[in-house]
């Protein structure tokens, strides 16, 4: 009974992201979902027997992804010859009707502009997604892609028993926007485009966060022995019955003229599209033409990609601005002459750093290129070196904080410079305010960035423990903060206090301390005092913490002017202790113990034993010492863990055996 209803829900789960992610027309709402994946994850933790790699459980991802294995490709991965001109594409057409001596029909696709991926199937499941890699091999990547949900984990309908279809991993629009603007206001590097974003969340060893970054996934090629029809065109239409999201711009093109109106059309409609493209695909139609055309060593001779030519402008660099983030990294930016760019009027753009300044040798009022980085971030790309004349001086990075005079630091292996007056810096004192209230930190709703602006400016704010002082009189005779506004910011201002000790810990804006980086610490120390004392040594021993983020706690930690602001907030009565109830949970057979995990496991994620850990009193070290109590030990363990735990003595533990442990207590 229990088996049956397992396989009922897992069937209309991947209906529902079938009908959502491919069709974009759900049928149920997202709690009914969410109500039916409850029910399943239930049932298969209740009954492990029924385990299934391919169920839609498992879309959430896990972390226990061990070293990506490489793959050798059945049939070869290769690129495609580039063209940039209708000179070219003429000649592609020419070769190809010479060496066919026949009638022959192209199909026109758009070129995502992703990272390539090689799915295999049998019997309908899912069984290896491997990379391009050198187009000979490439990594497995399954786990991750597993966690796409717009990728069909079984099929429907009457498809072939093995065979292979190649697509392009996407981050859509929105989701790179999104990324980017949490990025931001971290002050952590921003993705490029959503390229470089895609390729790198699938190379990620943690498919948990892959899936938190909802990749998508287009396809454009059967590959297979037993494929159900001669033409390409045909073979994708088919695919888009077992459940994959294949391109509604496929057109199959009889003349060449057919092929120049769908790329005319394309380099002006593609901008409306909710993923990045930057070309159109022309294949040969028939399976039969493309074997007599053959490949070269690089790339197939039956296709070509067209690639639209980059959008950019000229227009004048009139100076250099530079703004302070949060953390106190500053960034410079380039105001230039208005341009019209990819439909939008670019005013701005981002300089980055002081090295991408020297190297492209600017000067107030060169001409430059600016382009779209991804059709998003306005960029400058060169200087019109020819174009010099009465040009000013030469742009050199600043040497002083813009907002409060402080002589600017660069820290070693780090291309940004920093401004370290951060408790007397402006923008980073409300940076921090406002970091400190948000939805994540402490979710003190009406201290918006304008509000917290003003009482800045009225020395009602100038740091974070302000907030636990301010008054109600105060408030109230503020422009723009009425009776009611004022009430309500007090209110929210007395339920932070019960916001619990890790989000407190990340809310304190300790650089490189993010969501995941607090509850660490806060599981680890269990308090702030403990905390405060502890020294680097300990810090790098916490699992994932470290050399960076341990400098930047023991610096925060060690600045006077830090502790006195902690200590206030322990006075407000903020949460400065993990809560009872955590406490309780946790148990003490691991009390005082230094545990290492390696390896993969059968019964239970890494993530899984690491919160076992945690919750019976033990600590997550990354790295084998003297002083680490065991080690659990999964299979395919490291081999320099297990040489230096053999070396040292350390004791390794099976998960069954730390199972039985726990259990005992």
């Amino acid at each position: 009974m229990i088996k049956e209803r397992i396989e009922l829900l897992r069937q209309e789960l991947e209906q529902h992201n079938y009908n959502y992610y491919v069709l974009s027309s759900p049928v149920v709402s997202d709690f009914e979902y969410d109500l039916m994946m409850k029910q399943l994850v239930d049932l298969e933790r209740q009954c492990p027997e029924y385990f299934d790699p391919n169920s839609p459980s498992q879309r959430v991802g896990s972390d226990i992804n061990a070293a990506f294995k490489q793959v050798a490709h059945i049939y070869p991965m290769l690129s495609l010859s580039n063209t940039y001109s209708a000179e070219e594409v003429q000649d592609f057409y020419d070769r190809v009707s010479k060496a066919l001596n026949d009638g022959f029909e192209l199909v026109c696709e758009l070129k995502y502009d992703g990272t390539s991926i090689s799915l295999t199937y049998q019997h309908g499941a899912l069984v290896r997604a491997v990379t391009r890699g050198d187009g000979e091999k490439g990594d497995d990547v399954t786990a991750n892609v597993r966690t796409i949900r717009s990728i069909p984990l079984r099929l429907k309908g009457d498809f072939p028993s093995v065979f292979e279809i190649r697509g392009e991993i996407l981050m859509p629009w929105a989701v790179f926007d999104e990324q980017n603007r949490e990025r931001e206001a971290q002050e952590e590097p921003l993705f490029a485009n959503p390229r470089n974003a895609a390729s790198g969340t699938l190379k990620l060893q943690n498919s948990n966060l892959v899936a938190s970054r909802k990749l998508d996934g287009y396809f454009y090629y059967l590959l297979g022995d037993k494929l159900p029809c001669e033409s390409h065109s045909e073979n994708l239409q088919k695919a888009a019955t077992w459940g994959f999201k294949t391109s509604d711009a496929t057109k199959v093109c009889k003349t060449l003229d057919d092929v120049w109106a769908f790329i005319k059309y394309w380099d002006v409609e593609r901008k409306n599209l909710p993923v990045a493209t930057d070309g159109i695909v022309i294949k040969v139609n028939s399976l039969t033409q493309q074997r007599s055309l053959g490949l070269t060593a690089k790339s197939p001779r039956w296709a070509v990609a067209y690639k639209f030519q980059a959008e950019k402008a000229l227009t004048r660099l009139n100076s250099v601005s530079y703004q302070v983030g949060r953390t106190g990294a500053v960034t410079p930016v380039a105001n230039l002459d208005p341009v019209q760019l990819s439909g939008t009027t670019v005013k701005r753009a981002s300089l980055h750093n002081a090295d991408i300044i020297k190297s492209l040798d600017l000067h107030i009022g060169d001409m430059v290129f600016v382009e779209k980085g991804g059709e998003i971030i306005p960029k400058i790309t060169a200087v019109d070196k020819d174009a010099r004349i009465l040009i000013g001086d030469a742009v050199n990075f600043i040497k002083k904080c813009p907002e409060c005079g402080a002589n600017l630091v660069r820290y070693e292996g780090e291309a940004a410079h920093y401004c370290p007056n951060e408790n007397h810096c402006p923008p980073q004192i409300k940076g921090k305010i406002e970091h400190f209230v948000g939805r994540k930190a402490m979710n003190i709703e009406g201290l918006g960035g304008e509000t917290i602006n003003l009482l800045y400016q009225n020395n009602l704010l100038s740091k974070i423990s302000d907030i636990y002082s301010l008054k109600m009189g105060d408030l109230v005779q503020l422009e723009r903060l009425g009776s009611k506004s004022a009430q309500n910011i007090q209110l929210a201002v007395q339920k932070s206090k019960e916001v619990p000790f890790e989000r407190v810990l990340f809310s304190l804006g300790i650089r490189f301390v993010g969501e995941t980086v607090a509850k660490k610490l806060a599981f680890a120390f269990i308090n702030i005092e403990d905390l405060i004392t502890t020294n680097y040594e300990q810090l790098v021993e916490v699992d994932e913490i470290g050399e960076r983020i341990a400098q930047s706690v023991v610096r925060y930690f060690s600045d006077e002017e830090n502790l006195k602001t902690v200590r206030l907030l322990k006075e407000y009565g903020l949460q400065m202790t993990l809560s009872d109830d955590k406490l309780e949970a946790m148990g003490t057979s691991l009390s005082g113990q230094c545990i290492v995990i390696s390896g993969t496991f059968r019964h239970h994620s890494r993530d899984e034993y690491k919160a076992m850990i945690e919750q019976h009193g033990g600590k997550n070290v990354a790295s084998v010492s003297a002083k680490t109590s065991f080690i659990l030990a999964g299979e395919n363990m490291g081999p320099e863990k297990l040489k230096k735990a053999e070396a040292l003595g350390v004791q390794l533990m099976n998960e069954e055996d730390f199972l039985s442990l726990l259990i005992k207590e």
